[in-house]
C-alpha cells in the first residue's frame, strides 16, 4: 500500500465533506422546485378566490337590477356573472391540481444518499 492510514482517513474525510455538500445542494434544488409548484398552486387559488368574489358582486348587482325590471341590464349582468363563475371554477381546479403535484420529499437526494451509503460500505470492505 502506497498510502498511509492517515492519508486514507484524510482522503475519506475530504470525500465525505464534498459528498455532503453535493447532497445538500441537490436537496436545496429539489425543495426550490417543489416550493415553486406550491407557490403557483397557491396563486391560482388566490385567483379563484378573487373570481369567486366577483361572482358574488355581479350576482348581487343582478338581483338588484332584476328588481328594477330592466331586462337588457339584467341579461348583461348575468352574462358577466356567468363568465366570472367559469373563471373561478377553472382557476380553482387548476390550483388544486398544482397543489396535489407538490412533493415535499426530496426523492433524488434520498436515492443519492442510499447510493452513497452502498458505496461507502463497498469501499470500507
Amino acid at each position: 500500500m502506497d498510502e498511509s492510514v492517515g492519508q486514507l482517513v484524510s482522503q475519506l474525510t475530504n470525500d465525505l465533506g464534498q459528498l455532503t455538500r453535493q447532497e445538500l445542494a441537490l436537496a436545496k434544488a429539489e425543495l426550490r422546485v417543489e416550493a415553486k409548484k406550491a407557490g403557483k398552486g397557491a396563486g391560482m387559488l388566490g385567483g379563484a378566490a378573487f373570481a369567486g368574489w366577483m361572482v358574488a358582486l355581479f350576482v348581487s348587482l343582478t338581483v338588484m337590477w332584476a328588481l328594477d325590471e330592466v331586462m337588457d341590464l339584467v341579461w348583461a349582468a348575468l352574462i358577466v356573472a356567468a363568465v366570472w363563475a367559469i373563471v373561478a371554477a377553472v382557476l380553482a381546479s387548476t390550483g388544486r391540481k398544482e397543489l396535489r403535484e407538490v412533493n415535499p420529499k426530496p426523492d433524488q437526494t434520498v436515492d443519492s444518499l442510499k447510493e452513497d451509503a452502498k458505496w461507502l460500505k463497498t469501499r470500507n470492505s
